[in-house]
């Protein structure tokens, strides 16, 4: 199935029945070597670029040289096929507790379980500030949300798709994604950067078109994003991550204006 199918609607006041654009929204099962890692609702469409941001952005690979494979799994109680598995090169393997700690961080992701300064230091362990911090100027800040939102198609028909775009520092658009979770689509950006062999993704600029979570900052980090910017609000805890990360955090990005999170003074 794909981003966008129909369902029937009675607008109102005084309306007939009649059909309408909605997203489309789906299970998709990753597993490493057979084995179940995470359920993920999504949007039908770049599967195999969400699975690989997915294991990338939750440690449980370095880059696309760890990878062999990523195919789907052919299950007759999932007609769908909305299953894929991830080989790994020889030699790698999946890491019992970074396993764990990414089935983990999936499940209590919305919750904040997993939220607090010891998550954070744990988080700079693994993904260290970074070394060539870049700055995006304002100049070029206040055209990305427009630049975004021009290529949002699916958006158009549903008004109801998160999207994430990587921009490189003279304001050209490289990719873009949409998806029902602000998550996947930036999984899938980066999945996409990942099977281009072209990670870290150190010299673009990530725009997203919600808020700036904890768990989107930590996501960027992994991949060595420099710069994020979202049109909606960050969280305290990803700006605290931000801070410390080195990384440019950009926040209410709309209409020519954005407020830019810095570290304590």
């Amino acid at each position: 199935m794909g981003p966008v199918t129909r369902a029937r609607v009675r607008r109102h006041p005084g309306g007939e029945p009649d059909e309408d654009s909605v997203v489309t929204e789906e299970p998709l099962e990753i597993r490493v070597e057979g084995r179940p890692l995470a359920v993920t609702m999504r949007t039908p469409g770049h599967d195999r670029e969400l699975a690989a941001g997915f294991l990338y952005t939750e440690g449980l690979i370095d880059g696309p040289d760890d990878l062999t494979a990523l195919a789907r799994v052919r299950d007759p109680l999932d007609p769908q096929d909305n299953t894929l598995d991830a080989r790994l090169a020889a030699g790698v393997r999946a890491d019992e507790g970074r396993f764990q700690s990414a089935q983990r961080a999936f499940y209590a992701s919305s919750s904040c379980g997993i939220c607090g300064k010891a998550t954070i230091a744990n988080i700079l362990r693994g993904a260290p500030p970074l070394e060539r911090p870049l700055r995006a100027p304002p100049s070029l800040l206040v055209t990305l949300p427009q630049a975004m939102r021009e290529a949002q198609s699916a958006f158009d028909r549903t008004g109801g798709l998160h999207a994430a775009a990587l921009f490189d520092l003279e304001g050209r658009l490289e990719v873009l994604r949409e998806d029902v979770g602000r998550h996947n689509a930036v999984d899938k950006v980066l999945g996409w950067r990942l099977l281009e062999d072209r990670a870290p993704v150190d010299d673009r600029v990530l725009v997203v078109s919600g808020r700036a979570g904890f768990e989107v900052v930590q996501k960027a980090l992994v991949a060595r994003v420099p710069v994020l910017a979202a049109v909606g609000a960050p969280s305290s805890l990803a700006v605290q991550l931000a801070a410390e990360a080195g990384m440019q955090l950009v926040g209410f990005l709309r209409d020519g204006r954005f407020n830019e999170y810095l570290s304590p003074g």
